[in-house]
């Protein structure tokens, strides 16, 4: 997948030019900008990884070769996107209740 090309490209240390900013003309007023959460963690939650529990877990052939070429892609360990995949999916089942 390629980004789309500049017309023209920018230069270094340059500022992208919009034409069509919709704050710039007036069609969105700051009021009806919605409010998101904030969702980052905190510094201090992130020194600390949870204690883990060693499981032996069979997946699909097909499900470990998209997390391993994933995982290859963005140069992490398949089993922590798994976790994680796992430990989020925890997350927003637990707000559901």
């Amino acid at each position: 997948m390629s980004l789309p090309e500049e017309h023209p490209p920018r230069r270094p240390g340059e500022t992208a030019q919009y034409h069509d900013d919709p704050f710039e003309l007036g069609e969105i007023d700051d009021d009806q900008l919605p409010v998101v959460e904030d969702f980052l963690p905190r510094p201090e939650d992130l020194v600390f990884r949870p204690k883990g529990v060693k499981v032996t877990l069979t997946l699909s052939e097909e499900s470990l070769n998209y997390f391993k070429e994933q995982a290859e892609r963005l140069q992490t360990p398949y089993q922590r996107m798994i976790r994680n995949l796992i430990d989020e999916y925890v997350k927003r089942q637990q707000t559901r209740s």
